[in-house]
């Protein structure tokens, strides 16, 4: 059945695959819920905006994506206030970063108020997929994507938008071990580290890789002078808690503004713990560790919210982090981004939104 919502239009699934779904058993992306977002850019415009079963695309071969790699991509979630509400956390800010990606790559901008609107219509028509869990959320995963078919180096004229969503579990991955990671680069100032451009990720994989096989979950990022200057942890931003100051790499154009650090500096401030966005250089964590000012190291991002770190190999140095147990900013950032989801925390920056 074809519906018509707003200026969107609505193909609802004929049957949904929700009573084959284990609510209690979630694998991180893996499993998907019954509709999608489609718009398609075309003649200068965005047009067609859909919701449509979840399926597959057809793709011609010479996709300007498959060969360039025109590619962003957002993630956020969605999870069920104590009264039943559905909410968004932030979309506006998704929507802004879409965007600052797509200018970047040379791709059409999306309008953030479709987005919003479009993100808001698919929740509501699955939000029985949102899993009932505390800490559990529907992960949407907004993406865009090149469509030219032609095999020449420009920016492709046309585009194809997305959103799907997937149920997934409460994050409760032990703490990580890391690695300096000091013969490959994740990024550098004037390149592509700030955008979510989905090649930042690809040209991650060798280092992760690497550091797997000598036993770490995951790499520290330099940046490229002296590979001294923190950048990012794995996937996520990086924060350090050096005797009472909490401290993240200034975004310089190589690491990605992201959305949980921006949250997590405005709640350190607001409680008014100290909190820098300053260069920081791995020698001055070694510094801290020797003097036994390093009280926490953790990862800052969408899925976890917060990756703790245990162990950090720097050289021939490795660097200790006290238990999870015993530290305060982390844990504290976690309950209050979890509990600010389902209502047990107020929201006072105006930061959720009701779908």
């Amino acid at each position: 059945m074809t519906t018509a919502t707003s200026n969107i239009r609505v193909e609802r699934v004929q049957q949904s695959r929700l009573q084959d779904v284990d609510f209690s058993n979630l694998p991180f992306g893996k499993i998907f819920s019954d509709h999608m977002f489609v718009s398609d850019y075309r003649d200068g415009e965005w047009t067609d905006d859909r919701i449509i079963p979840f399926g597959h695309f057809t793709m011609h071969p010479a996709s300007m994506v498959l060969h360039y790699g025109q590619a962003i991509f957002e993630g956020m979630k969605a999870s069920v206030h104590e009264d039943g509400t559905p909410m968004l956390m932030r979309p506006e800010e998704h929507a802004k970063r879409l965007n600052a990606s797509a200018r970047r790559m040379m791709m059409a901008e999306f309008p953030e108020d479709r987005f919003v609107e479009a993100v808001s219509q698919l929740v509501a028509m699955d939000k029985d997929w949102i899993p009932p869990q505390e800490g559990s959320a529907l992960y949407l995963r907004p993406y865009m994507y090149a469509t030219d078919e032609f095999i020449g180096v420009r920016p492709s004229e046309t585009y194809r938008f997305c959103i799907f969503t997937a149920p997934v579990g409460p994050y409760y991955a032990k703490p990580v071990r890391l690695v300096v990671e000091e013969k490959y680069v994740r990024a550098t100032p004037g390149g592509t580290g700030e955008a979510k451009a989905a090649g930042n990720y690809a040209g991650s994989l060798r280092a992760v890789h690497e550091a797997n096989a000598k036993g770490f979950d995951q790499v520290l990022w330099m940046g490229v002078e002296n590979k001294q200057q923190i950048q990012e942890v794995g996937t996520m931003n990086v924060f350090f808690v050096i005797d009472g100051e909490v401290i993240t790499p200034v975004t310089d154009g190589a690491i990605l503004k992201g959305i949980t650090r921006k949250m997590f500096i405005d709640i350190l401030k607001g409680k008014g713990i100290p909190v820098s966005e300053r260069l920081i250089t791995i020698d001055e964590v070694v510094d801290a560790f020797e003097a036994g000012k390093l009280q926490e190291i953790f990862g800052a991002g969408t899925a976890a919210v917060v990756s703790h770190v245990s162990e950090l190999q720097y050289r021939d140095k490795l660097i200790t982090v006290p238990p999870v147990e015993e530290r305060k900013i982390g844990p504290m950032l976690k309950r209050h981004i979890d509990g600010l989801r389902v209502g047990k925390v107020e929201d006072t920056h105006g930061w959720l939104v009701r779908v």
